[in-house]
């Protein structure tokens, strides 16, 4: 069931859009220019709320609108693994999770004209060991290419997984429980009417 607002997703992520687009509502894709450098001892969590935050709000929409903005962090103790740029960097990026539990941290951030509520979701992901030629082939597939911590959980990269306690959905780039709260407590139904 579909609200009279237009929903707008903040992001030309192809997953949050694939996410978005399976809970069945209509929505327009806006691309934001946010800048994404963490602040001096931001802590990730606080970053990535930060930013889905300033995405929400970059989005150059009407009063009527709903904007959902998202950013998401690979955190490995005090490391913030962004999206690598190049393959020496996803090969070591892949050595340094090899073996390891990490965190995957999305910050989801929804607003109108009227309010803006975000939330931080935060999965552990435990990775088997991975060997350096293995990491290597996986960078010629292509897929690391554009994702934060050189790996899709919803492609190839899902054959390193061992494991997660947390929120899958939020792992691939957009939390499909706490959007979806984040949307009706704005009044956005989604398959069911709130009572």
């Amino acid at each position: 069931m579909q609200s009279a607002h237009t929903i707008i997703l903040a992001s030309t992520s192809p997953r949050r859009r694939e996410i978005l687009a399976s809970l069945g509502l209509e929505f327009d894709i806006h691309r934001v220019d946010v800048d994404e450098t963490p602040r001096h001892n931001e802590a990730p969590d606080d970053m990535v709320q930060r930013l889905a935050r300033a995405k929400a709000a970059a989005a150059d929409v009407a009063d009527s609108d709903i904007v959902i903005g998202a950013d998401t962090a690979v955190v490995l103790g005090d490391l913030v693994l962004g999206k690598p740029r190049n393959e020496q960097e996803s090969v070591e990026m892949l050595l340094q999770l090899s073996g390891r539990t990490h965190t995957v941290m999305t910050g989801v951030a929804v607003r109108s004209n009227a309010e803006s509520q975000s939330i931080v979701t935060a999965t552990d992901v435990q990775f088997r060991e991975i060997g350096r030629d293995e990491a290597h082939r996986y960078w010629q597939s292509g897929e690391p290419s554009d994702k934060a911590g050189s790996y899709g959980i919803q492609g190839l990269g899902g054959m390193f997984v061992a494991g997660i306690s947390g929120s899958y959905s939020g792992v691939v780039g957009l939390p499909v429980f706490e959007t979806v709260e984040l949307l009706r407590a704005l009044g956005v139904d989604v398959l069911v009417k709130p009572k």
